[in-house]
């Protein structure tokens, strides 16, 4: 078990509303030993012009995940995670259902963690591979 803090998916999913995640409909769904689930709606408030999942709302789910994963691993009472570099790769387009991302990770370093996200559509079909390097500072 990788992490710090000790939580369930219902208080994940429980934070206020006012962010990009919540508009976007992102609902946590599993943590597991070391690794941490998430799902989200592709719908018209993730679709692209062309009626497809947009590539930056699959960010947004990738640096969710990242960024909730690396809190859950810190003490938040010294330190914050902040997301330092984020890529992806969209591999195939998605119309509509729900994509799911499992987040894992890569490195766990005491100023950074690197983080693997793979998002899938319904069938199982990877469709977005992610990285995401968070900086782990001082609280403010």
């Amino acid at each position: 078990m990788i992490w710090f803090q000790e939580t369930s998916v219902d208080e994940l999913n429980s934070r206020p509303k006012n962010h990009m995640g919540a508009f976007l409909g992102i609902q946590f769904t599993e943590i597991g030993a070391d690794s941490l689930t998430a799902t989200m709606p592709v719908n018209e408030r993730t679709h692209q012009p062309a009626g497809i999942l947009h590539g930056g709302a699959s960010v947004v789910l990738a640096e969710t995940l990242g960024s909730v994963a690396s809190y859950l691993i810190i003490d938040p009472q010294k330190f914050m995670a902040v997301g330092l570099e984020v890529n992806a790769n969209h591999l195939r387009p998605v119309k509509s259902g729900l994509v799911t991302g499992i987040c894992t990770p890569i490195h766990i370093g005491a100023k950074t963690h690197v983080w693997d996200i793979k998002l899938y559509n319904d069938r199982g079909k990877l469709n977005c591979v992610s990285r995401l390097t968070v900086a782990i500072i001082p609280n403010l």
